[in-house]
């Protein structure tokens, strides 16, 4: 009984230092990394990207999936607009997306860039479960970086949590 008691208690000390809680106490700030885009002979630039992806009457120009608070769940509303992006990539298998995971700005730093990637992770999960190669796909966290709002209130907060879809070209 009390190796059984001791291995309980190894699990739970192990698992302690794991959680994610965003009231937790701040820590100093992890590096972020810095993208420059770069362009190849056989990759796209931007200037050559299928126009389905600017028209604003495509399902493919909107970009963003959005994540209630403290959450990576994929919401059912947003299956259709992540079907119509994972049947453009595998028609078009030459195209590279970057996903990036972002918060609202409470909860630590650190908190927020794990919950980003995780976001990130969720979208790259259901594309690559519709058949998208990984290869397509790159999935980064971004936290509370790059805010879509710059507010602070419920509707600014709501805005700024998400995954924004990127084509090569565009980052």
């Amino acid at each position: 009984m009390s190796m059984r008691f001791a291995s309980i208690s190894l699990v739970v000390l192990l698992f302690s230092g794991c959680t994610l809680t965003p009231d937790g106490p701040e820590q100093p700030d992890a590096p972020i990394e810095t993208r420059v885009p770069t362009v190849t002979a056989n990759s796209t630039d931007g200037r050559d990207l299928p126009n389905e992806l600017s028209d604003p009457r495509n399902i493919l120009s909107q970009r963003s999936i959005y994540f209630d608070y403290n959450s990576f769940e994929v919401k059912r509303e947003y299956q259709d607009l992540i079907s119509a992006h994972a049947r453009f990539l595998v028609a078009n298998r030459q195209l590279r997306i970057l996903i990036q995971g972002h918060t609202d700005e409470r909860g630590s730093r650190e908190y927020n860039l794990a919950l980003g990637q995780k976001r990130a992770d969720a979208v790259r999960r259901v594309l690559t479960v519709l058949g998208v190669h990984e290869d397509q796909i790159e999935a980064v966290s971004l936290g509370e970086e790059k805010p879509k709002n710059e507010g602070h209130d419920d509707l600014a907060w709501a805005e700024n949590r998400r995954g924004d879809i990127l084509y090569k070209g565009e980052y």
